[in-house]
């Protein structure tokens, strides 16, 4: 897209030219009709520079990092490759942000030298940009505004299309669940099924290609003559739940049109990946829920930090949701027995506490945030068991889960 306006000195000598014209024919003086052909000629001529300026062939725009969260600064390079048969003057570019992106997107575009060769001159441009809302945010296009030497016409060109940025939630660091050296929390709990007691009882079998030899058992293999491994150990991984609550009646409108137009839910956001991503480093099987039991992700195994990653991605495009309560979410724990489970709400009251209560007993360390908590609400849950987490926007979820989390004592997995 081209938008060719004449500049305020171009807007004057048509007029000027216009005038002499005129005035040429009333006063019959021939050389003022001279200069206004002059002017006309100037005016097309800066036109017809500007058309065989600079095109562009090509836009390549990255950014660093690729994906950011909310409140990280990310650099943006493009490099535009032009052809151009006359030279061209400096100008200016600009790079178009959205709401939710701060930045100071503009800068001189230089002049070029002339050239035929496609791709023969390349153009590197950059600025640092602030994202402040969750989403996927088109970036640009970016437009280019140049003058013809005269400065009677002005070219503003779109050199691409809008570019989509990824913004996933802030993650907060939250403290680990057991204040122990080296492996902590669930890593520390995974059980072992063996066959026997202690290790140098195992019962071996016969080795088989492909077993490591860091597996043989070495007192079997010499009692019997033929090299034996251990018996294999069945290891498994005890089991955290986050349940995020997305129910429009916990949440403004704004939560359900748009990803970050909620400050309430955005919090919200970033307190459940926080706690998955705590879970998913200290050694639990996470399993990411909506308040019915409707999967938000596929469940993460322990330490995987790629899927944990594609999660915390999916996540930069949640939005809340029209149906879904509380009251569905207590009977998706009836008969199981499981870890840490974490449930991420908007204002709780008493009667919400009464319907999460069955829960408590399920699991070995309750933990119920709620952002813009009713303190009764709040009340009522730590009585049945919870510990109880109160987010406003200007706490810091990472203090409010330390008042907690040394101690804890007992309250682990397994």
């Amino acid at each position: 897209m081209s938008r060719w306006p004449l500049t305020i000195r171009g807007t004057g000598a048509v007029v000027l030219a216009i005038t002499a014209f005129v005035v040429a024919g009333v006063i019959a003086v021939p050389a003022l009709t001279f200069v206004g052909v002059l002017l006309i000629a100037a005016v097309a001529l800066g036109f017809a520079s500007l058309h065989l300026g600079h095109r562009p062939d090509h836009v390549r725009r990255l950014f660093s990092p690729e994906i950011s969260a909310v409140g990280e600064e990310v650099a943006v390079s493009a490099r535009v490759e032009c052809r151009t048969l006359l030279p061209t003057t400096a100008g200016t570019w600009r790079d178009q942000l959205p709401a939710g992106i701060e930045g100071d997107a503009v800068g001189v575009f230089p002049g070029l030298r002339s050239g035929l060769v496609p791709g023969g001159h390349s153009v590197d441009l950059g600025y640092r940009m602030t994202t402040r809302r969750r989403g996927i945010h088109p970036i640009g296009p970016l437009t280019v505004t140049t003058t013809d030497p005269f400065g009677f016409a002005r070219r503003t060109q779109r050199l691409d299309t809008a570019v989509p940025l990824t913004v996933t939630p802030a993650l907060v660091t939250l403290s680990a669940l057991e204040e122990l050296p080296g492996d902590v929390g669930g890593g520390l709990q995974t059980a072992t099924d063996r066959l026997g007691q202690g290790a140098d009882n195992l019962i071996p079998r016969s080795y088989q290609p492909g077993d490591s030899m860091r597996r043989i058992h070495w007192r079997a293999s010499a009692h019997r003559g033929d090299l034996m491994v251990r018996q294999e150990e069945q290891e498994s991984h005890p089991e955290a739940v986050v349940v995020f609550d997305r129910s429009l009646g916990r949440w403004s409108a704004d939560a359900l049109r748009a990803p970050g137009a909620d400050t309430a839910f955005e919090l919200a956001v970033s307190a459940a990946a926080s706690a998955v991503a705590r879970f998913v480093r200290e050694g639990y099987t996470v399993a990411v829920l909506d308040a019915d039991g409707g999967e938000l992700a596929e469940p993460l195994d322990a330490g995987d930090t790629t899927a944990l990653e594609a999660v915390i991605v999916s996540f930069a495009t949640l939005t809340a949701r029209r149906d879904g309560s509380l009251a569905d979410t207590a009977p998706l724990f009836a008969g199981t027995t499981l870890g840490p489970v974490v449930v991420v709400t908007g204002p709780v009251g008493e009667a919400d506490a009464a319907l999460l209560a069955p829960i408590t007993v399920h699991s070995s360390l309750p933990v119920l945030i709620s952002v813009g908590a009713e303190p009764l609400g709040l009340r009522a849950a730590s009585a049945v068991g919870w510990r109880t987490l109160s987010l406003e926007p200007t706490d810091e979820l990472n203090d409010l889960w330390d008042q907690w989390a040394p101690e804890r004592g007992a309250t682990r997995a397994g």
